[in-house]
């Protein structure tokens, strides 16, 4: 399957169809495969990539950075100490400079705004690497690591458990509605997604023919699950807000451990997260050490498909 994505953002999934996510994920494993055998097209050589990140990074940053050299591409990491975006300077200002000198932008922060302004004005592709309300290069390498371990996504079945309205559940119940994957956010019912992106997703889901839940049992919901997904039960940028305690008390019977994998009643179901873990809170160290934990594939897999998008939109 070929698509021209030349100059797309990608600023969210709701933005890309089924068949455009899936030739994604079908670039993510040629590229990958090449890297593999030591073979790198340079396919962005001479290319020169803005990274801004207003909030600390591993995976995202280190994928984007590994993802441009591999093709040959020159990433400049721009930190929020680094520019005068949002201080000196305004973020359409901003993007209009950077977008003259760079030819791609990567963008990690707070205001999922800031990222939709900066591909506004910048007139190149803008990739978001997270903001507050989503998550899409994470959820891109977790679609590629589902399928990689099962051969397929159309019908497995995906359970997040835990903070149900963070920006990675929010970007898992767009990417599984859309490509046939069952999936169920278990969390208490102070933390479940918003109404109107479970609206656009059970949308999305009818075109797939999967199915979107959302339910305070932990035990029922994970019953035949594929893999369990979970995330920190405090995101970034949130430990000093009042509350957090009594979140992550509410938050104790979605932890993820050997009793709650097993009650999937299967022994092939694996454990997914996007990490960095909080090990004994959100997971067990048990579990996450476990055979069924594939959580540095999935952090692998992130430049795989953060390479396959920068690729495609240039």
């Amino acid at each position: 399957m070929s698509l021209n994505l030349k100059g797309r953002h990608l600023l969210t999934l709701k933005d890309y169809s089924p068949r455009e996510i899936d030739y994604l994920l079908d670039e993510s494993t040629r590229l990958k495969q090449l890297k593999y055998d030591g073979v790198f097209p340079k396919s962005m050589q001479d290319k020169n990539i803005a990274l801004i990140f207003e909030k600390p990074s591993t995976r995202t940053r280190c994928a984007f950075v590994v993802a441009c050299v591999d093709e040959g591409a020159h990433p400049e990491y721009l930190g929020k100490n680094d520019i005068q975006m949002g201080k000196k300077e305004s973020v359409a200002d901003t993007a209009r400079v950077l977008g003259r000198m760079f030819d791609g932008i990567q963008f990690r922060g707070f205001e999922h705004s800031t990222v939709e302004e900066l591909a506004q004005y910048a007139g190149v592709p803008v990739w978001n690497g997270l903001t507050d309300s989503y998550h899409p290069t994470q959820v891109l390498a977790d679609l590629l690591t589902v399928r990689e371990q099962f051969g397929d996504l159309k019908g497995r079945k995906l359970v997040y458990a835990g903070d149900g309205r963070n920006n990675v559940a929010n970007s898992l119940l767009v990417g599984c509605a859309k490509m046939g994957v069952d999936f169920v956010i278990t969390a208490p019912e102070s933390l479940f997604p918003d109404n109107e992106l479970v609206e656009t997703a059970q949308e999305y889901a009818r075109m797939s023919g999967s199915s979107i839940d959302i339910t305070t049992d932990a035990t029922k919901a994970v019953k035949n699950a594929d893999a369990i997904y979970t995330d920190v039960w405090v995101s970034m940028g949130e430990e000093d807000q009042p509350g957090m305690q009594e979140r992550v008390e509410s938050l104790a019977p979605y932890q993820v451990n050997a009793g709650l994998m097993a009650a999937t009643g299967r022994n092939d179901s694996i454990f997914m997260h996007c990490l960095p873990a909080v090990h004994d809170n959100e997971v067990t160290s048990e579990v996450f050490e476990s055979r069924a934990s594939v959580v540095f594939d999935e952090a692998e897999n992130r430049v795989h498909t953060i390479k396959a998008v920068m690729v495609s939109s240039l």
